[in-house]
């Protein structure tokens, strides 16, 4: 015979004479203690489930003694961060015996499950709203009249503004997929000021950028994760977004300047 049982907020799959560790019980050693959320209990073929607990079951055990679990450590770190934090932790456990499991006053459970179908008919009590639709129709012809002639002044403004408002949520929504994309690499840059400064594009309007001599398959994949796809973009890099791309691992504000990416990238464009 063996039981599932909740002991200290812990569900513990238990038989007779086994020892079984649990978190810290209020009890003193070499007493005993009985639990009586029992969730299930079988013998054999015959298993009973509760409902969530079993009625009349009980588990009967006895504390052998107080102890401490295994150390756990706990460390974290932040990259390029300096930060690094290392905590131990040893949980405070109890050793119990069981001493006997008692099944009196169990249900099966098919018979708890028949007992509740028929709650499932109050549900369907709420036909009576729809009494209330008939009140809608109490506006007169010439409020309705009305009402069609400030929606059909009201389309036409609606129409410009929404163009523009898809537009400013375009760019924002590249900008920040791009900051995300930059936390994931762990590139410490301000992407918003860049994309900014240079312009947004999409991936499928990218450029070749390993085109321009002094960019690699490396280089442009680490842009592209910034955001940075064409052409046009790299040819409107100032001072301050070439001191941020200096912050991607192997490109410096020097080695833009010294292979003339901007000037490389006017020259691409004219010639596209």
């Amino acid at each position: 015979m063996y039981a599932i049982v909740e002991i200290a907020g812990q569900q513990v799959k238990v038989a007779k004479d086994q020892k079984v560790f649990v978190n810290r019980l209020p009890v003193e050693e070499g007493k005993k203690v009985s639990f009586d959320n029992v969730l299930l209990i079988g013998d054999g073929d015959n298993i009973t489930i509760g409902a969530p607990a079993i009625d009349g079951a009980q588990i009967g055990a006895k504390v052998v003694k107080h102890l401490k679990g295994d150390k756990v450590i706990v460390f974290k770190k932040k990259r390029r961060k300096g930060f690094r934090k290392k905590n131990g932790h040893r949980q405070y456990l109890s050793e119990i015996i069981i001493e006997s499991i008692v099944a009196s006053g169990a249900t099966p459970a098919k018979k708890e499950e028949a007992k509740a179908k028929p709650e499932k008919p109050k549900k369907e009590t709420k036909p009576a709203a729809t009494k209330v639709e008939p009140k809608k129709d109490t506006a007169s012809a010439a409020t309705k009249a009305k009402v069609d002639k400030v929606k059909a002044v009201a389309k036409p403004e609606t129409k410009k503004t929404t163009s523009t408002k898809k537009e400013v949520e375009v760019s924002e929504n590249l900008v920040t997929r791009a900051e995300h994309r930059a936390d994931e690499a762990h590139i410490e840059i301000n992407i918003d000021k860049v994309l900014h400064s240079i312009g947004t594009a999409l991936k499928t309007d990218a450029d070749d950028l390993k085109l321009i001599n002094g960019i690699g398959p490396v280089y442009e994949e680490k842009l592209n994760e910034l955001g940075i796809y064409t052409f046009e973009q790299i040819s409107k890099l100032k001072a301050a977004d070439r001191d941020a791309l200096s912050a991607i691992d192997g490109i410096t504000r020097e080695k833009i300047e010294a292979d003339e990416w901007v000037k490389q990238a006017k020259e691409l464009l004219k010639n596209k």
